[in-house]
């Protein structure tokens, strides 16, 4: 419970926190290039540390690395609200301040995954999935609805909520407390570094399983260009861009709730990969869609179906990884949900720079069809995956 907690409040702030980085970004630059730069910015960090993350996390105790990460995110939250009370919030410092974040989000996704699989046995580890996923995406629809409110107040008030709420969250990761068994030094060789990737090209459904997020979504990736939508197409403003945020996590939330009750038992790779289709088209259709509520509607759908892609893939990553390797594993993992977040982030900014954000998130749409499509060709074993847990 402790770990549902630290993840809820801490993706809580998060979201809150992206909502008023990305708004205020915009307000400073107007530039749809800025708001990529953003995520490549966090996602560089997190692809030059995970191999020395996931070392560490396979090593200490995964509780104290996720704590620390979320010290790191307070003293961001902090910084922006000085920074912002002073009145000199710039471009550099946002851009700076992101690269902080990333830093810590490099140590903090390896550490969360593999804590789960520690803390309840093999076969409930589909419905813990998304019980966890269900907790995260519920602050992830608080979070952006929540930050929205508090933007009323001021985006000082909402960084100073941020910075609360990543206090609480070190506290409960903190808590955490499972049989740790403090394992042999090993050098820290490029070997030992590398073993992760050398497991994931030998395991070719996990192989297929993480790339698939890295290439999909990364296309299809449209939550950078939100802002862009929210003021200039749908014609809203920060309560707008709240819901949108929000949408595909409404979606999500449900999906991840139908899944804690009803977990899948049959055919889960085919279903992984039609999922990542239905998420394609539903982002077409926010590309096409000049209706708030139309808008709001395929955001939610995009959010169910990739939940059912979350859960299946990361259920299949944690199963087919044994412990003394899932902190390296999972590092490997959170570079290619990194690459399909806060570089498809960048990808949707600097696409849309050069096409418009109509034509970036219709070209991110089509790309994420024709990619799961592909799939099923290139990893025949993971598209006839028929459980989770291999006889």
């Amino acid at each position: 419970m402790r770990l549902w907690l630290s993840r809820v409040m801490g993706n809580t702030g998060t979201q809150m926190l992206m909502v008023a980085v990305g708004w205020q970004m915009y307000d400073l630059t107007g530039s749809a290039w800025d708001l990529g730069l953003v995520g490549l910015y966090q996602f560089l960090p997190a692809l030059l540390l995970s191999l020395v993350a996931g070392h560490v996390t396979d090593h200490y105790h995964r509780g104290r690395i996720l704590a620390g990460c979320m010290v790191v995110q307070a003293v961001v939250a902090f910084s922006l609200l000085v920074a912002t009370e002073g009145h000199w919030a710039s471009r550099g410092l946002l851009l700076g301040l992101s690269v902080l974040l990333g830093c810590a989000r490099a140590f903090q996704m390896p550490a969360q995954q593999a804590l789960v699989p520690l803390l309840v046995p093999p076969a409930l580890l589909p419905r813990a999935m998304a019980f966890s996923s269900a907790g995260g995406q519920a602050a992830t629809i608080g979070g952006p609805a929540i930050g929205g409110l508090i933007f009323v107040a001021g985006t000082v008030a909402v960084y100073a909520t941020c910075a609360v709420l990543f206090v609480a969250a070190c506290a409960c990761a903190y808590g955490v407390r499972y049989g740790h068994m403090p394992r042999a030094k090993e050098p820290v060789t490029m070997s030992t570094l590398l073993a992760g990737v050398r497991f994931i090209w030998r395991k070719k459904p996990v192989l297929g399983a993480i790339s698939l997020d890295l290439f999909a979504v990364l296309l299809g990736g449209a939550v950078a260009l939100l802002p862009i939508y929210a003021r200039d197409i749908l014609h809203t403003g920060p309560w707008g861009l709240g819901i949108l945020r929000a949408a595909p996590a409404v979606g999500a939330l449900t999906m991840s709730v139908v899944l804690t009750r009803w977990s899948l038992e049959r055919k889960v790779g085919a279903r992984m990969l039609t999922a990542v289709v239905v998420f394609g088209v539903s982002i077409l259709v926010f590309g096409l869609s000049r209706s708030l509520w139309l808008s709001v509607a395929a955001l939610a759908v995009s959010g169910a179906a990739d939940m059912v892609s979350v859960v299946v893939r990361q259920t299949l990553v944690q199963l087919d990884t044994p412990d003394e390797m899932r902190g390296r594993v999972s590092a490997v993992n959170s570079v290619f949900i990194g690459a399909s977040n806060q570089l498809g982030e960048f990808e949707s900014g600097a696409t849309a720079a050069l096409m418009g954000p109509v034509g970036a998130v219709v070209f991110g749409g089509v790309g994420t069809i024709v990619v799961a499509l592909l799939w099923f060709r290139l990893f025949p074993s993971l598209a006839r995956r028929d459980r989770m847990m291999q006889p």
